[in-house]
């Protein structure tokens, strides 16, 4: 399987959906900013169809595009959302001839800014489109905010078209009617997408937040989380299996996410009865697997010393777990199945790309929907014919940016005050030597999170336009072990933000950052970074400019007050001197260089008052700050237009605040 035969899926290379108008006037904001032409791919189960979900012009509105893969259709929008506050996130084939789509959105309920999401159902040719989530009543004393999901496709239903679906039941006032519900919790139902009969599966259970089905129509694992008396969860989850013929619930593990400890299930093999999941090994995460057969045989199956290993490899209908993935300089993938290895090595090599992720497959798996990319390649969708040995293009990830170079990405590794090796990716501007030009720290968001080597248009869009970019995994970024992760950025924010702090002394030791030109760019935690490093380095970068910050560690903890997540975010935030020394608004005095803020109205991530206090406590302090809020969106702020404005007015801010 060295060579294959290759093609393109549709006759034309972009579809004329996916084009922007943006107000913003500089041509590289426009292409940087646009949103992906692809926000979901799927696979018919005979892979005769593919379904996408692609941005539309207007703000943050999308739809659902269906075509045949016959080499003659066009994609063809079948269902429509505004992105006010209706927004499609995601879609799959339920048969051949029906899709099932999530429906997400913001809206204000008392006052309380709040997530809300619902499940429908469409033909493929866009007609009978139909709620699959269940409706509630004027009597239900609870707001029926998630919709439900879909747990299991059912790949083996003959008829096709029903799938098992996760429904939250909610207490009902009885006064004056005997027909009230009081059920509470966590249901499993399956629902015939066509006639929307409904059949109860696994009776409701309060605080269960998890069923895990084996993808064939068992459900064998959900996961309990313990509330306090207050009716707050905590962070330890305990799951119960049962057996591959029925019987009942046993305990399996129990995974508490503050002490990092116990197995955390995600995935149930039914042909090896044993689930995989992910547990703790030696300081750093593991996938492992656990036998569900009473044996309690459990076997690790990848872990490193160096980094986590953080995620499954799913295929397929039935998300069939074929491999685990980590990121050291580069992600790399272990596959379980040697076969499909021998196909991603091939497709690797035929493409000549490193980066290849399958999406999804026909029922029989002969058909595959991939994409493949690089740091210097936003990424294409591609369609493989194993039987044939045929590999067409289906779209570019990114068609704005074609005829723009693009920057390589670097890992890199520089030193911290206290010796410490912390890892980065550096991109330099297109053709430069690296040398005495305008440089800018990056900080990535989370600070559970971590920055990868791959393309990222934030910072290919400052390389664009002429600045190094440096992006530093510093201490408090997930992916390298508890010990790395340490308090979290939050709590551990002198070395978190002193690791950021030396990223930008390396820059200018290293002759990249000119004298006087260096700036820090951020978004959420990454924006809170760059607002407290000139809270501890007043005089160490030029300019500063957060999107989405945390700015004040009380105000952060309080926005979690009427959720029941509040203990969490409580622990996590933790009590003491580092909350009023770690909120750059309580210290906005120290702040000595000019800052420019961006947020959407609708953040539920991190609200907007967090940005307006800044610059409230800025302006009281005489520094110098704007505040640009976008009506409408929420902490991605997904709009292109938005996005293209956003990038022109950081770029100009940066440039006159450093003299360029």
């Amino acid at each position: 399987m060295s060579k294959f035969a290759r093609g393109a899926v549709f006759g034309l290379v972009c579809l004329a959906s996916a084009g922007v108008a943006v107000a913003a006037e500089d041509p590289a904001a426009k292409a940087f900013g646009a949103r992906p032409a692809v926000l979901d791919a799927s696979l018919s189960p005979d892979g005769q169809s593919i379904a996408l979900i692609q941005p539309l012009a207007d703000g943050q509105a999308n739809a659902l595009f269906v075509a045949r893969l016959d080499g003659k259709s066009q994609p063809k929008p079948i269902l429509t959302s505004s992105g006010r506050p209706d927004r499609l996130t995601d879609c799959g084939w339920a048969s051949n001839t029906r899709l099932v789509c999530q429906i997400y959105m913001v809206t204000k309920q008392d006052a309380i800014r709040m997530v809300f999401t619902r499940m429908v159902a469409v033909n493929a040719d866009g007609t009978k489109v139909q709620e699959l989530s269940a409706t509630s009543n004027n009597y239900t004393l609870e707001y029926r905010q998630f919709g439900g999901g879909v747990i299991d496709w059912l790949a083996d239903d003959p008829n096709g078209g029903s799938v098992l679906m996760s429904r939250a039941f909610h207490e009902e006032d009885s006064t004056g009617t005997l027909l009230a519900n009081q059920k509470r919790g966590l249901a499993v139902e399956k629902v015939d997408t066509n006639t929307l009969q409904r059949t109860i599966v696994e009776q409701p259970r309060e605080a269960v937040e998890v069923y895990i089905s084996d993808q064939h129509g068992a459900v064998r694992i959900y996961g309990h989380r313990p509330r306090a008396t207050s009716g707050y969860m905590t962070n330890k989850v305990n799951y119960f299996y049962r057996p591959a013929g029925g019987g009942p619930w046993t305990p399996l593990s129990s995974y508490d996410g503050d002490a990092r400890t116990g197995f955390e299930p995600t995935d149930v093999d039914r042909a090896l009865n044993a689930a995989y999941g992910f547990e703790w090994v030696n300081g750093h995460l593991a996938v492992v697997r656990v036998a569900l057969d009473g044996s309690g045989k459990r076997e690790v199956l990848v872990s490193r010393s160096d980094v986590d290993v953080d995620r499954l490899i799913r295929v397929g209908r039935d998300h069939r777990v074929v491999g685990a993935s980590y990121a050291t300089d580069r992600r790399q993938v272990e596959f379980f199945d040697p076969k499909l290895k021998a196909t991603a090595v091939a497709l690797s090599k035929a493409l000549g790309q490193p980066d290849i992720r399958f999406v999804d497959a026909s029922q029989d798996g002969t058909k595959l929907l991939l994409w493949a990319g690089t740091d210097v390649d936003p990424g294409r969708y591609y369609l493989f014919d194993s039987a044939a040995k045929r590999l067409a293009e289906v779209m570019p990830g990114r068609p704005e940016l074609a005829g723009y170079k693009l920057s390589p990405v670097k890992a890199i590794t520089y030193k911290a005050a206290d010796g410490t090796d912390i890892p980065a990716y550096l991109t330099l501007p297109p053709g430069s030597d690296g040398k005495n030009i305008p440089a800018i720290v990056m900080p990535h968001g989370g600070p559970e999170s971590r920055d990868e080597w791959g393309f990222d248009w934030l910072a290919q869009y400052f390389a664009n336009r002429g600045f190094a970019v440096l992006q530093p995994n510093f201490r408090g970024s997930a992916g390298y072990g508890e010990a790395w992760f340490e308090n979290n950025g939050f709590q551990s924010w002198r070395t978190a933000i002193g690791d950021v702090n030396d990223a930008g002394r390396w820059l200018s030791a290293q002759g990249i950052a000119a004298p006087g030109k260096l700036a820090i760019v951020g978004w959420s935690y990454g924006g809170y970074a760059a607002l407290q490093s000139s809270v501890l380095d007043p005089s160490l970068f030029k300019a500063v400019v957060a999107i989405a910050p945390v700015t004040d560690l009380d105000a952060f903890r309080e926005e979690a007050r009427d959720f029941t997540n509040f203990k969490v975010e409580d622990a996590r935030i933790g009590h003491g001197p580092h909350v009023k020394e770690g909120s750059p608004a309580q210290n906005a005095e120290k702040i000595k260089a000019p800052v420019l803020m961006f947020h959407g109205d609708q953040d539920v991530n991190v609200g907007v008052g967090e940005s307006r206090l800044m610059a409230s406590r800025l302006k009281s302090a005489g520094g110098k700050v704007e505040l640009v809020v976008y009506p409408g969106l929420d902490h991605q702020l997904d709009d292109s237009s938005a996005r293209a404005r956003m990038l022109d007015k950081a770029d100009g801010f940066l440039r006159a605040s450093l003299g360029l």
